[in-house]
Protein backbone atom coordinates (compact mmCIF):
# COMPACT_ATOMS: atom_id res chain seq x y z
CA UNK A 1 0.00 0.00 0.00
CA UNK A 2 1.71 3.42 -0.70
CA UNK A 3 2.03 5.57 2.04
CA UNK A 4 -0.04 8.31 1.67
CA UNK A 5 -3.13 6.14 1.24
CA UNK A 6 -3.77 6.56 4.96
CA UNK A 7 -6.83 4.20 6.86
CA UNK A 8 -9.27 7.25 7.05
CA UNK A 9 -9.52 7.08 3.37
CA UNK A 10 -11.60 3.54 3.57
CA UNK A 11 -13.31 4.40 6.81
CA UNK A 12 -14.59 7.47 4.81
CA UNK A 13 -15.30 5.07 2.48
CA UNK A 14 -17.13 2.60 4.74
CA UNK A 15 -19.38 5.37 6.67
CA UNK A 16 -19.83 6.33 3.37
CA UNK A 17 -21.79 3.34 2.63
CA UNK A 18 -23.01 3.00 5.80
CA UNK A 19 -25.05 6.16 5.28
CA UNK A 20 -26.05 5.42 1.85
CA UNK A 21 -27.25 2.11 2.84
CA UNK A 22 -29.37 3.73 5.83
CA UNK A 23 -30.57 6.57 3.99
CA UNK A 24 -31.41 4.60 0.83
CA UNK A 25 -32.38 1.58 2.66
CA UNK A 26 -34.88 3.50 4.75
CA UNK A 27 -36.37 5.22 1.77
CA UNK A 28 -37.30 2.61 -0.16
CA UNK A 29 -38.75 1.10 3.02
CA UNK A 30 -41.51 4.48 3.38
CA UNK A 31 -44.55 2.59 1.81
CA UNK A 32 -43.96 0.05 3.96
CA UNK A 33 -43.10 1.91 7.36
CA UNK A 34 -45.84 4.57 6.85
CA UNK A 35 -48.40 1.77 7.10
CA UNK A 36 -46.87 0.33 10.17
CA UNK A 37 -46.44 3.33 12.23
CA UNK A 38 -47.61 6.40 9.98
CA UNK A 39 -46.27 8.77 7.92
CA UNK A 40 -45.19 11.31 10.72
CA UNK A 41 -43.20 9.03 13.01
CA UNK A 42 -41.39 7.06 10.34
CA UNK A 43 -40.23 10.53 9.32
CA UNK A 44 -39.10 10.97 12.87
CA UNK A 45 -37.31 7.84 12.68
CA UNK A 46 -36.02 8.36 9.18
CA UNK A 47 -34.35 11.95 10.62
CA UNK A 48 -33.23 10.03 13.89
CA UNK A 49 -30.40 7.42 11.69
CA UNK A 50 -29.87 9.61 9.18
CA UNK A 51 -29.00 12.96 11.37
CA UNK A 52 -26.72 11.29 13.92
CA UNK A 53 -24.57 9.69 10.52
CA UNK A 54 -24.52 12.89 8.49
CA UNK A 55 -22.92 14.19 11.78
CA UNK A 56 -20.32 11.61 12.07
CA UNK A 57 -19.71 12.33 8.22
CA UNK A 58 -19.42 15.94 8.65
CA UNK A 59 -16.90 15.59 11.95
CA UNK A 60 -14.73 13.22 10.08
CA UNK A 61 -14.55 14.70 7.35
CA UNK A 62 -13.65 18.16 8.74
CA UNK A 63 -10.63 16.29 10.95
CA UNK A 64 -8.96 14.42 7.86
CA UNK A 65 -9.46 16.62 4.96
CA UNK A 66 -6.01 17.19 4.40
CA UNK A 67 -5.12 13.35 4.93
CA UNK A 68 -3.32 11.70 2.29
CA UNK A 69 -1.73 12.63 -1.04
CA UNK A 70 -1.73 16.48 -2.01
CA UNK A 71 -2.55 16.49 -4.95
CA UNK A 72 -2.67 20.04 -6.23
CA UNK A 73 -2.63 23.36 -4.50
CA UNK A 74 -4.45 26.32 -5.67
CA UNK A 75 -5.78 27.89 -2.51
CA UNK A 76 -3.62 30.78 -3.13
CA UNK A 77 -4.42 31.28 -6.94
CA UNK A 78 -6.09 34.71 -6.75
CA UNK A 79 -10.26 33.93 -7.31
CA UNK A 80 -10.21 30.27 -6.62
CA UNK A 81 -11.40 31.16 -2.80
CA UNK A 82 -14.38 33.29 -3.86
CA UNK A 83 -14.77 30.72 -6.70
CA UNK A 84 -14.90 28.06 -4.25
CA UNK A 85 -17.46 29.86 -2.33
CA UNK A 86 -19.87 31.02 -4.90
CA UNK A 87 -20.15 27.54 -6.26
CA UNK A 88 -21.17 26.20 -2.68
CA UNK A 89 -23.54 28.47 -2.61
CA UNK A 90 -25.18 27.45 -5.68
CA UNK A 91 -24.95 23.40 -4.33
CA UNK A 92 -26.56 24.76 -1.37
CA UNK A 93 -29.52 26.03 -3.61
CA UNK A 94 -29.64 22.77 -5.38
CA UNK A 95 -29.24 20.48 -2.32
CA UNK A 96 -32.13 22.63 -0.19
CA UNK A 97 -34.61 23.26 -2.96
CA UNK A 98 -37.99 25.32 -2.28
CA UNK A 99 -40.09 22.69 -3.75
CA UNK A 100 -39.94 20.28 -0.93
CA UNK A 101 -42.43 21.18 1.77
CA UNK A 102 -40.37 22.41 4.86
CA UNK A 103 -43.38 21.78 7.39
CA UNK A 104 -43.19 17.97 5.99
CA UNK A 105 -39.89 17.54 6.04
CA UNK A 106 -40.17 18.60 10.03
CA UNK A 107 -42.91 16.05 10.29
CA UNK A 108 -45.31 19.10 11.20
CA UNK A 109 -47.31 18.30 8.46
CA UNK A 110 -48.14 14.74 7.27
CA UNK A 111 -45.47 13.77 5.22
CA UNK A 112 -46.11 12.88 1.28
CA UNK A 113 -44.63 11.88 -1.90
CA UNK A 114 -45.18 14.43 -4.34
CA UNK A 115 -44.89 14.62 -8.02
CA UNK A 116 -43.10 18.03 -8.21
CA UNK A 117 -42.83 20.28 -11.88
CA UNK A 118 -42.04 23.44 -10.67
CA UNK A 119 -38.76 26.01 -9.71
CA UNK A 120 -35.71 24.00 -9.70
CA UNK A 121 -38.08 20.79 -10.64
CA UNK A 122 -38.13 22.30 -14.53
CA UNK A 123 -34.14 23.15 -14.10
CA UNK A 124 -33.06 19.02 -13.28
CA UNK A 125 -35.56 16.26 -11.96
CA UNK A 126 -32.96 15.43 -9.23
CA UNK A 127 -30.98 18.60 -8.01
CA UNK A 128 -29.60 17.34 -4.75
CA UNK A 129 -27.73 15.19 -7.23
CA UNK A 130 -26.98 18.39 -9.09
CA UNK A 131 -25.85 20.40 -5.67
CA UNK A 132 -24.01 17.37 -4.22
CA UNK A 133 -21.53 17.30 -7.77
CA UNK A 134 -20.94 21.17 -7.84
CA UNK A 135 -20.01 21.23 -3.55
CA UNK A 136 -17.81 18.35 -4.62
CA UNK A 137 -16.33 20.04 -7.48
CA UNK A 138 -15.89 23.23 -5.29
CA UNK A 139 -14.24 21.30 -2.18
CA UNK A 140 -12.72 19.44 -4.66
CA UNK A 141 -10.87 22.08 -6.06
CA UNK A 142 -9.99 23.58 -2.88
CA UNK A 143 -8.44 21.09 -0.78
CA UNK A 144 -6.77 18.74 -3.73
CA UNK A 145 -6.29 16.14 -1.82
CA UNK A 146 -6.59 12.37 -2.14
CA UNK A 147 -9.32 12.14 0.62
CA UNK A 148 -10.87 14.59 -0.90
CA UNK A 149 -11.29 12.77 -3.80
CA UNK A 150 -12.13 9.95 -2.61
CA UNK A 151 -14.45 11.54 -0.48
CA UNK A 152 -16.09 13.08 -3.21
CA UNK A 153 -16.08 10.11 -5.60
CA UNK A 154 -18.08 7.89 -2.94
CA UNK A 155 -20.66 11.44 -2.52
CA UNK A 156 -21.31 11.23 -6.18
CA UNK A 157 -21.65 7.37 -6.89
CA UNK A 158 -24.75 7.58 -3.90
CA UNK A 159 -26.51 10.33 -5.39
CA UNK A 160 -26.50 9.05 -9.27
CA UNK A 161 -27.84 6.17 -7.18
CA UNK A 162 -30.25 8.40 -5.44
CA UNK A 163 -30.96 9.37 -8.92
CA UNK A 164 -32.41 5.51 -10.02
CA UNK A 165 -33.56 4.37 -6.69
CA UNK A 166 -35.96 7.98 -6.74
CA UNK A 167 -37.50 7.74 -9.97
CA UNK A 168 -37.88 3.76 -9.59
CA UNK A 169 -39.51 4.60 -6.54
CA UNK A 170 -41.87 7.56 -7.99
CA UNK A 171 -42.52 5.23 -11.01
CA UNK A 172 -43.87 2.38 -8.48
CA UNK A 173 -45.93 5.01 -6.56
CA UNK A 174 -47.40 6.85 -9.31
CA UNK A 175 -46.99 4.87 -12.68
CA UNK A 176 -48.23 6.56 -16.37
CA UNK A 177 -48.49 10.27 -14.26
CA UNK A 178 -44.66 9.91 -13.65
CA UNK A 179 -43.53 8.54 -16.74
CA UNK A 180 -45.20 11.83 -18.11
CA UNK A 181 -43.57 14.09 -15.59
CA UNK A 182 -39.79 12.40 -16.67
CA UNK A 183 -40.74 12.61 -20.03
CA UNK A 184 -41.19 16.63 -19.82
CA UNK A 185 -38.31 16.91 -17.29
CA UNK A 186 -34.38 16.26 -17.12
CA UNK A 187 -31.67 15.26 -15.25
CA UNK A 188 -29.08 17.04 -17.12
CA UNK A 189 -29.25 20.53 -15.57
CA UNK A 190 -31.26 23.01 -18.18
CA UNK A 191 -31.52 20.20 -20.96
CA UNK A 192 -35.49 20.01 -20.60
CA UNK A 193 -35.46 23.99 -21.39
CA UNK A 194 -33.30 23.98 -23.96
CA UNK A 195 -35.37 21.14 -25.70
CA UNK A 196 -38.36 23.31 -25.43
CA UNK A 197 -39.90 21.00 -22.78
CA UNK A 198 -39.72 23.53 -19.46
CA UNK A 199 -39.54 26.84 -19.72
CA UNK A 200 -37.27 28.73 -16.87
CA UNK A 201 -40.18 30.82 -14.50
CA UNK A 202 -37.83 33.00 -11.73
CA UNK A 203 -41.52 33.96 -9.96
CA UNK A 204 -41.63 29.95 -8.92
CA UNK A 205 -38.00 30.81 -7.30
CA UNK A 206 -39.26 33.97 -5.00
CA UNK A 207 -40.35 31.78 -2.15
CA UNK A 208 -39.35 32.21 1.88
CA UNK A 209 -37.95 28.87 1.57
CA UNK A 210 -35.48 30.62 -0.27
CA UNK A 211 -34.68 33.09 1.80
CA UNK A 212 -33.88 30.14 4.60
CA UNK A 213 -31.49 28.38 1.96
CA UNK A 214 -29.75 31.91 1.61
CA UNK A 215 -29.49 32.47 5.45
CA UNK A 216 -28.33 29.17 6.04
CA UNK A 217 -25.34 29.54 3.27
CA UNK A 218 -24.42 32.71 5.43
CA UNK A 219 -24.46 31.08 8.78
CA UNK A 220 -21.99 28.43 7.42
CA UNK A 221 -19.95 30.92 6.02
CA UNK A 222 -19.85 32.83 9.64
CA UNK A 223 -19.92 29.59 11.49
CA UNK A 224 -16.99 27.78 8.94
CA UNK A 225 -14.19 28.41 10.67
CA UNK A 226 -15.81 27.86 14.65
CA UNK A 227 -17.23 24.72 12.64
CA UNK A 228 -13.51 23.36 11.91
CA UNK A 229 -12.02 24.32 15.57
CA UNK A 230 -15.50 22.40 17.38
CA UNK A 231 -14.58 19.55 15.54
CA UNK A 232 -10.64 19.60 15.56
CA UNK A 233 -11.33 18.75 19.40
CA UNK A 234 -13.21 15.46 18.61
CA UNK A 235 -10.32 12.65 18.47
CA UNK A 236 -11.76 11.23 15.49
Amino acid sequence: MPDWLTPSHLIMLGLLLIFAIAHSGLAALRPRGEKWIGARLYRVLFALVSLPLATVLIIYFFNHRYDGLQIWQVQGVPGIQTTVWVLSAISFLFLYPATFNLLEIAAIQKPQVHLFETGIIRITRHPQMVGQIIWCVAHTLWLGTSFMLVTSIGLVLHHLFGVWHGDRRLQARYGNAFESLKARTSVIPFLAIIQGKQSFNLVEFLRPAYLGVAAFVLLIWWAHPGLIRATGSIPW
